[in-house]
Formats: structure tokens, sequence, C-alpha cells
């Protein structure tokens, strides 16, 4: 982000919120968006946090969540500037410990209780099942432009998933079916003396809640359906519905639920590598990726 835009955004929200120039510390910054800790002269923090598209919506989010009583960081101001999204959000300070799987658990059934809020993009049965061929989609235009041509793998494994989708969708809207964090990892579940507050929801979505839970021990590592089971089982104890362990596409719920979430990554990837980021250099990481998340799908999903 420009250094002058990002000066006259921060200049805005601190205005916006009656506060005078403070000092500025980088927590993380990368080419999207940033997080900055802000320290005023009486002593007071916050967060200084900025983003672009497709992040741009996060003070939203937030603010339906705390509507609605999830755990969020508060927001003291929000502003747009230049295309890039600012907010001064409350200084949760720093965690006791990390959260584990029954914090997890725990966080995911208070989201999952949370009525869906209106203005949050929709992920159905139908936009779920559309993944592998927006894929191709975000595929060919990559052709288009010179790039990803010794991919044919990947577009025979996405034609594959395409014909599979009607089937393997079947039960997207069963429950647990509303708010998704989207980026739901214990890294997003800050733990305080006070309690625990859930970050990061620039993603969010009204979609099916087991893409959270799927996603909560990262794709780093190869999925492991028996240990999401468990996971399952621990989030039904701790008042999740027992939907969440139904069967549903022909499959088991912690296999239909890698597998999707393990396509929605797919199709992401691809959208950022054409939309996003658009910069050839990365593709070679991008590539790598999709073909990992793809073998993942293609076994879990069984096609």
């Amino acid at each position: 982000m420009d250094a002058n835009l990002n000066a006259e955004l921060l200049d805005n929200l601190l205005t916006i919120a009656g506060r005078p120039a403070p000092t500025r510390k980088r927590v993380r910054v990368w080419s999207m968006s940033g997080v900055e800790r802000l320290s005023f002269p009486d002593g007071a923090t916050a967060i200084f946090k900025y983003a672009k598209k497709p992040f741009d919506n996060e003070d939203r989010a937030l603010r339906l969540a705390h509507t609605h009583g999830v755990p969020v960081p508060k927001v003291h101001a929000s502003a747009v500037l230049g295309g890039w999204l600012g907010m001064l959000l409350e200084d949760l300070g720093p965690a006791i410990r990390e959260a584990d799987d029954l914090d997890g658990a725990a966080a995911a059934v208070v989201l999952h209780r949370t009525p869906t809020a209106a203005g949050l993009p929709v992920l159905g049965r139908a936009r779920l099942r559309s993944l592998p061929s927006r894929a191709l989609d975000h595929l060919d235009q990559l052709r288009k432009e010179e790039r990803w041509q010794a991919a044919d793998d990947i577009e025979d494994a996405l034609d594959r998933i395409v014909r599979a989708a009607e089937a393997r969708s079947a039960g997207a809207t069963v429950a647990p079916f509303g708010w998704v964090h989207s980026e739901f990892h214990p890294t997003s579940l800050h733990i305080s003396q006070s309690g625990w507050k859930l970050l990061d929801f620039a993603r969010a979505f009204t979609g099916p809640g087991l893409l959270d839970l799927a996603s909560w021990h990262g794709t780093l590592d190869t999925p492991d359906p028996v240990r999401l089971r468990v996971f399952l089982e621990v989030y039904v104890t701790e008042g999740g519905t027992p939907d969440a362990l139904a069967e549903r596409g022909g499959l088991a719920a912690e296999k239909w639920a890698l597998g999707w979430h393990r396509m929605w990554a797919v199709e992401w990837f691809m959208e950022q590598a054409i939309r996003w980021i658009n910069d050839p250099s990365t593709d070679p990481a991008y590539i790598k990726t999709v073909r990992r998340h793809l073998t993942d799908v293609l076994q879990l999903l069984e096609v």
C-alpha cells in the first residue's frame, strides 16, 4: 500500500474516532492487508488494520457479528480510501495461551448458532457445486495470458470433480448452515483472562458450517478424516447440532467437509492467481498448492 495513502487513511480514522496521532508498530503486513498496533499519548492502544478487495468488508462483518452476540473485537472506526478499507479496532492485548480443539469447538458452536446475517455472501449448494467450474474458468483465463500452460493434470482433475459435483454437493444446507468464519484456525481465536474473541472476519459468509470445522487444523498437512471426526464429535458434545455428524453427498461428514473445504481453497487460490494477486512470478507456488489440494479433493470426495 502506498505510504501516503496509508497515512491519509489512518488520519481519517483518527479524526472519526477523535484520537491524537499515535506511535505505530507493524504486527503483520503483506501485499493485500496489514496490521499495526497504535500507542496513544495517554497510554491507550488500538489496532490499525487495512485491506483491499476482497477483504474490504470486514468492518461490516465484525459489526454484524457483534450485533448478534459473537465475541469479536470492537470496531472503533472504519473508512474507505482509494479502494482500501481501514479500521481502528479494539486491542485485545497478548493472549494467555493458544487455542486448543475444545476452544475451537466451543467457539464454532457459538458462531454457528448465530442468526444468519443479511448481506453476507451465500455459499449454498448451487454455489458449492459450481466451485470446480469456476476454477476451470480461472484456468482458462490464466492460459489466455500464456500462464499455467503445463497444467493439463489440473484441468483433468477439475473436469472429474465437475462431473461428480452434483451428487457430492448434496447436504450442503444440512445444519450447521449459517455463519461461516472461513479463516477458522487457532490463530483466529484470541484467548485472554476475560474469555475468547474471534478475529479475522474478512471473508465471512453464509454457508455450510462444516467448512469452518474442516479448516481448524489447517491445510499444510495431509487431511486427516479421523482427526476431524473426533473434532466433530467434540463440537456436538459442546452443544453443536448432531447433524454435523450426518452423512451427506454419499460421504461421511468428515470426508465431505474436508473435500469441499479443499475445493473451496483451490478455487480461491486460482482466483487469487488471476485476479487479486495476478503476479506470474507466484505461479509456481500456486500451481504446487493447487495440485496438492486437488489430489486431496479427488481422494476425499471419491471421484
